[in-house]
């Protein structure tokens, strides 16, 4: 799964757009104070985590992007 299909995967699942940021392919606006992300993470590849109180806490860092979009998946939707 690539970024682009856990969007997908996410908005199908009934996920509020509000929940997550998917860097370069969804970014709510504005920006909920709190939410799910997952970026780029320089040389390591990729990370996951919650955006919470203007603090990330990074959940996972992976250099493979499938690997981060079904942590991701996983986190938001339980399966």
């Amino acid at each position: 799964m690539d970024r682009y299909e856990v969007r997908d995967a996410l908005l199908a699942a009934g996920l509020s757009p509000d929940a997550f940021e998917i860097e370069g392919v969804h970014r709510p606006d504005p920006l909920p104070p709190d939410y799910w992300f997952l970026r780029r993470a320089g040389s390591e590849g990729w990370a996951v985590g919650v955006y919470e109180r203007g603090v990330d806490d990074v959940r996972l860092r992976t250099p493979s992007e499938s690997t981060a979009c079904a942590f991701l998946h996983r986190a938001l939707t339980g399966t």
